[in-house]
């Protein structure tokens, strides 16, 4: 590889930096091809980048943007990038720990979201973050239940209002 493609790479690797909340790292060993494909799917299939990058050429893109400093240190071995965006920064997260608890391979490293690293003690922590969309849910549904129960409210005295005409009805036709 000629320092031009070198440079192009290191390139790709600060853009990605630089267009995603999250990245994670993950050490890769013992996981097969057929594996590795499924994962690439599983991360696809959320919008999320799953890259293999020499070690090298990741220190170096972060020594250029000056972020993510803590991921330096773990650059030692097999190491895959992933890059997840604000929708969904946690899904890498809960897809490293299906699958570390299911094949007892592909083991988190630790990433930074936003501008805060967790280490690889914090997976089961970000695995259980809820998404965007659960999370606009959550807050739809808190939205929505205080409408309902005045809805709920106005129907119950119309209902009593209903009621008491009728009592009052009856006791005129007696």
């Amino acid at each position: 590889m000629n320092r031009t493609e070198k440079a192009d790479v290191i390139a790709e690797i600060k853009e990605n930096f630089e267009n995603s909340t999250a990245v994670y790292l993950v050490d890769y060993q013992g996981i097969t091809v057929e594996e590795i494909n499924g994962l690439r799917k599983l991360f696809r299939n959320e919008g999320v980048k799953y890259k293999i990058y020499k070690n090298t050429f990741i220190s170096k893109a972060i020594e250029e943007t000056g972020t993510h400093g803590e991921l330096s240190n773990l650059l030692v071995g097999m190491t895959g990038i992933i890059f997840a965006g604000e929708n969904n920064f946690a899904a890498p997260a809960k897809i490293i720990q299906k699958f570390s608890d299911e094949k007892k391979k592909f083991s988190f490293k630790g990433c930074y979201i936003e501008s805060s690293f967790y280490d690889k003690d914090q997976l089961k922590t970000l695995a259980s973050l809820p998404s965007k969309e659960e999370v606009m849910a959550s807050i739809i549904g808190s939205i929505h239940n205080p409408i309902s129960g005045v809805v709920g409210a106005i129907g119950a005295v119309m209902r009593d209002i209903v009621v008491l005409v009728d009592e009052i009805s009856k006791k005129k036709a007696a």
